[in-house]
């Protein structure tokens, strides 16, 4: 199979490219802005049709959650209409979409099928980016995901790293729940849904194992590197978001465990992966 990777040099790009080479029965193409701009419909379809490209996995994405609610437009452009360009192009489409297409005020872990309803720029977007792919070619492949990180690019782990070698003491919220995502765990999962006997499109949640709130996910990140600053619980009120944020983001994983037959990985395992990989950077 001739595979083609968008936004190879971002978190789960970098790991789908790592991971390539473990897959080596596969021809791969890996893009970011600089060799393919995925927003220009014209130039997706002609680069799929120049090299003969089979499944794409689309790992760019406009992830800024405050810089979209003030840019809605550039956020739509890459999280929406470039989505639409790669289901047009005539190959099989694995997609990343994100927990805040929901509205982050459920109770129990979230369903594939279960309503939708972003409370953000970001979650809007992204939610169009579904919908478009979807309608487009009904066949695609999507992975929603949350609370994404890596030895790669910035993210939770590697800024709580840094100031947590900075600082005496943070203070973080724990009205906010979900579950970690290794970048590498998600590739992993993609590379076992091109790999399937059978291709099974559809919509599928995917996060690490497990729940926490971000101040237990810091305690963890720094008893795991053996630092020494004190973490502090907080409410979400007593921290100024720009954009809110969801109050409980678990995403229910018994569809993508049953339809591809893997196992997860729980978050601390996998936050000492990270860890581990990032030593050895």
């Amino acid at each position: 199979m001739t595979i083609l990777i968008t936004g190879c040099n971002g978190q789960l790009g970098t790991e789908m490219r790592l991971l390539s080479a473990q897959h080596p029965n596969h021809t791969y193409f890996f893009t970011d802005i600089a060799e393919l701009d995925i927003t220009s419909r014209d130039a997706v379809h002609a680069y799929v049709r120049e090299h003969h490209i089979d499944c794409i996995v689309n790992c760019a994405a406009y992830t800024n959650v405050d810089k979209a609610e003030q840019d809605e437009p550039t956020a739509r452009l890459i999280n929406a209409s470039a989505v639409e360009n790669l289901a047009t192009a005539g190959a099989r489409l694995i997609h990343v979409s994100t927990d805040y297409v929901f509205s982050g005020d459920e109770h129990q872990p979230c369903r594939e099928c279960d309503p939708v309803a972003p409370r953000t720029a970001y979650g809007r977007t992204k939610l169009e980016g579904e919908q478009l792919l979807l309608k487009a070619n009904p066949s695609a492949i999507i992975f929603r995901t949350a609370w994404l990180y890596s030895p790669f690019g910035n993210n939770f782990v590697k800024t709580m790293l840094r100031l947590g070698s900075e600082r005496d003491e943070l203070r973080v919220v724990y009205d906010q729940i979900g579950t970690p995502t290794y970048a590498y765990d998600l590739a992993a999962a993609i590379f076992a849904a091109i790999e399937a006997p059978e291709w099974h499109a559809g919509i599928y949640h995917f996060t690490n194992e497990g729940v926490c709130s971000w101040f237990d996910f810091t305690v963890e990140i720094m008893r795991q590197a053996g630092l020494k600053c004190k973490v502090s619980p907080i409410l979400s009120s007593e921290y100024q978001y720009q954009t809110p944020r969801p109050h409980y983001s678990v995403l229910d994983k018994a569809k993508v465990k049953h339809t591809f037959g893997i196992a997860i990985p729980y978050w601390t395992d996998s936050l000492t992966a990270c860890l581990q990989a990032l030593k050895n950077l």
